[in-house]
């Protein structure tokens, strides 16, 4: 993996990760850092899955594939949030 390759990963990792704490409801204590994993996580996963599926190519943009990205990272940010949510009390 090059430089640039590591580079993108965290600038989609960092777009997708936000976008899923868009759909999370309430406040997510999180840092950035956390958000950006769960990012490239869930950018991974939903590609992977978009080509199990079969619709990792489309004309266009790949509504389906990026769809599935942010799902995965809004299950991804509230299951970690809740997990460190739990250990507070």
């Amino acid at each position: 993996m090059t430089a640039s390759g590591i580079i993108s990963a965290i600038v989609i990792g960092a777009i997708i990760g936000a976008l899923g704490r868009l759909f999370v409801r309430g406040k997510q204590h999180l840092s950035w850092v956390l958000t950006i994993v769960i990012g490239i996580v869930a950018a991974l996963l939903g590609t992977w899955l978009a080509s199990f599926i079969g619709a990792e190519d489309t004309g266009g943009i790949d509504w389906i594939e990026l769809a599935l990205q942010v799902v995965l990272a809004a299950i991804g940010v509230s299951a970690v949030a809740g997990s460190a949510g739990r250990g507070r009390r």
